[in-house]
């Protein structure tokens, strides 16, 4: 199989989709491998890497699409990038169609399968590929919110810490899966006080006993959030369904209460966003206020340390697209129910049903699109 790997275009995103160490594997299974030219310089990876495991390097963007027979991303095609997709071509890559029809419709017109790494879930009910860059955007959403927590960048003064005599800052995560763990793991650890909150008592149990009793864990409901969110210094939005929009669970209402210089970090950006008051921010413009409480919500935050999150993913992801490459998509996701759960679209229809309710389409089951 042809394999190609172009060269990430959205605002900001410094990742790419595979190591030289990927290349190489892939070389080695008797695969082809296109790397458009530069595509690796924003995680520190040159060229010459990749044409030393045997890619080839390849200047034109249009040539990778054209001459590929699945193509790799870490980001959803943008809307320039939808006319290089071939009728019947594998795109691997983080979808999110949830968060905009437009996407999918303008996908579903190229006829190719789609398979989405967020969606994809093993037997044991895990997310393996959301997984990596999961624990990524949970520790960053700390980092950030500690950040924009000084006066400087018009946060309330607060260090996250605190110091002796001096309370430290009230943490509030909204969802306790990989995101929020990760994110309690690091506020916990730079000694904020940290509230979980989750609908799932066995989540909650988890984290209470992985967390050693260093974090507050509240069952999640429309009350114990708007108190939780009244009181807090930073709010981490972390809910996720996956596949479907994230619902929204911090009201308007509940930002304006708010106080002034608070921050909102909302990981869930990339499935809609879990506050009401969120939209899409970018590395270039991260934030912007609303009641004078800080949102910070950019669709791609793993982007910020490019280097670590494509390694992150490539690990995860490698052993998926050496299946799809020795055998096809068709027998790879009859064998590996792994695969099939990531494949959301395929010939022009939507193949998972979670997606098609977002936008009230029919769908069918992948074997029969």
């Amino acid at each position: 199989m042809i394999i190609g790997i172009p060269k990430e275009i959205k605002e900001g995103e410094n990742r790419i989709s595979m190591t030289p160490a990927g290349v190489h594997a892939l070389v080695l299974d008797g695969h082809d491998v296109l790397v458009e030219q530069s595509a690796g310089v924003g995680s520190g990876l040159a060229d010459e890497e990749y044409a030393r495991e045997g890619a080839e390097i390849v200047e034109d963007r249009r040539a990778i699409f054209a001459r590929s027979d699945m193509i790799v991303k870490v980001k959803e095609p943008l809307e320039t990038e939808w006319p290089l997709l071939q009728d019947g071509q594998v795109l691997f890559t983080y979808l999110h169609l949830a968060s905009s029809e437009k996407l999918t419709k303008g996908l579903l017109k190229r006829r190719i399968t789609g398979i989405a790494y967020e969606t994809m879930e093993d037997k044991d009910g895990k997310l393996p590929l959301l997984i990596p860059m999961s624990e990524v955007a949970g520790r960053i959403a700390v980092q950030v919110a500690m950040r924009f927590l000084e006066s400087d960048h018009g946060g309330r003064g607060v260090l996250l810490s605190g110091v002796p005599g001096v309370a430290p800052a009230d943490v509030v995560i909204i969802g306790c899966g990989v995101v929020g763990l990760n994110a309690a793991q690091i506020a916990s650890g730079l000694g904020a006080h940290v509230t979980v909150l989750d609908i799932s008592h066995d989540r909650l149990r988890y984290v209470q006993d992985i967390m050693r009793g260093c974090v507050t864990s509240i069952y999640s409901t429309g009350y114990s959030i708007q108190k939780a969110v009244q009181y807090a210094d930073v709010v981490i939005g972390a809910v996720l369904v996956p596949g479907a929009r994230a619902p929204v669970v911090v009201t308007e209402k509940m930002v304006s209460r708010m106080k002034p210089g608070s921050v909102i970090v909302d990981v869930s950006i990339d499935q809609g966003g879990s506050v009401e008051t969120i939209r899409p921010t970018s590395h270039g413009e991260p934030t912007y206020k609303l009641y004078d409480v800080i949102h910070y919500a950019i669709p791609n935050m793993p982007a910020s340390v490019p280097r670590t999150a494509t390694f992150a993913l490539t690990n995860a992801t490698l052993p998926y697209i050496r299946a799809i490459a020795s055998t096809g998509i068709k027998k790879a996701a009859e064998a590996n129910l792994t695969i099939a759960s990531g494949i959301n679209m395929r010939r022009g229809a939507i193949t998972h049903p979670a997606v098609a309710e977002v936008f009230k389409m029919k769908w069918k089951s992948w074997n029969r699109a």
